[in-house]
């Protein structure tokens, strides 16, 4: 049995069969709180717990979905060379924005852990939080951050800006479609982006944009901090 756990095909499908579930429950209830990746993590979590797998077995085959995470988030340039136009008629705007969000962002983490009295190493884990993972990896590494909290970080975020972003612009009536999609960028992520894609084509070219420009801008920060 415990070959079968240690192979890396029990992580892949694992976490497959656990995002189906997630995603059947989110389509059946229509809950925001249902997230798929919030019921992914929580079925995987209890599966391990449950049968008393090593983290490191599962991750044989997990470790193997992680590495699609940079050509994933490449592949929104696709999208993102869709509407060239916007981002040539517009491209001042789109770089002030994406610098403001990344500083305001940086800026109040670092605010929020020297108030409570955070360490190094968990400050340069929270920092890069609103950057897809592999940036945000390497920022907590080249640091001396926690990188185990930075994933966690980037995912948590990444969660919630996919669960409250269609809410926050409905509350604060953002009709710019383009100022939508890099909010949400620019905040929350490959996540975020996957949920401004259901929103919007500009609104995903947009957030897929933003996810690039402000990855280069928190890497240009946190080298100031």
């Amino acid at each position: 049995m415990s070959a079968l756990f240690e192979s890396n095909f029990f992580g892949i499908a694992l976490s497959i069969f656990a995002f189906w579930i997630g995603v059947r429950i989110n389509r059946k209830t229509g809950l925001v709180f249902c997230n798929p990746l919030i019921i992914a993590i929580v079925l995987i979590s209890a599966v391990l717990l449950i049968f008393r797998i090593p983290y490191e077995a599962y991750n044989n085959g997990g470790a193997i979905i992680n590495m699609f995470l940079a050509p994933a988030t490449a592949c929104l340039a696709v999208s993102i060379y869709s509407k060239i136009q916007i981002l040539k008629e517009n491209w001042l705007p789109i770089l002030v924005g994406c610098s403001v969000g990344s500083v305001t962002s940086m800026a109040c983490v670092y605010g929020m852990c020297r108030l409570f009295g955070l360490d190094e190493e968990m400050t340069y884990a929270l920092i890069p939080k609103s950057v897809t993972t592999p940036i945000a990896v390497s920022i907590a590494q080249s640091h001396g951050g926690l990188v185990p909290v930075t994933v966690i970080a980037v995912i948590f975020t990444g969660i919630l800006g996919s669960m409250f972003a269609p809410f926050l612009i409905r509350l604060f009536r953002v009709k710019n479609p383009m100022t939508a999609g890099l909010a949400i960028g620019a905040c929350s992520h490959a996540v975020g982006t996957s949920k401004a894609i259901e929103i919007g084509e500009t609104e995903g070219a947009m957030s897929g944009l933003a996810i690039g420009i402000c990855g280069i801008f928190t890497v240009l920060f946190s080298l100031l901090i």
